[in-house]
């Protein structure tokens, strides 16, 4: 039985707004179906002494303090974008 079906595929295609055919449909079914099967098989391990970690290696990031600066002038940042109106940058709407 499989852990994913055609419908969903299609729909997480659809809110990723790609478009894909049906052989692409089966195809990503199965792998998906595999991917999971494989993710299952973590839950089949002993992990209660086990520290939960969000790396492999204890790794620390190191940030620089913040400090605002001063930002391009408009003008130069409008001469970059491929539209313009009234000083601000337009992108295309994509809200439905």
């Amino acid at each position: 039985m499989s852990r994913i079906s055609e419908d969903q595929v299609k729909h997480v295609a659809h809110l990723a707004r790609l478009a894909i055919t049906d052989e692409e449909v089966q195809k990503f079914t199965t792998q998906l179906d595999a991917i999971i099967g494989f993710a299952e098989q973590l839950n089949e391990l002993d992990t209660t002494n086990v520290e939960p970690t969000s790396h492999v290696l204890d790794m620390k990031n190191v940030f620089r303090e913040d400090k605002p600066g001063k930002g391009l002038p408009r003008e130069e940042v409008l001469k970059n974008a491929p539209d313009h109106q009234d000083g601000q940058v337009r992108v295309p709407s994509i809200l439905e």
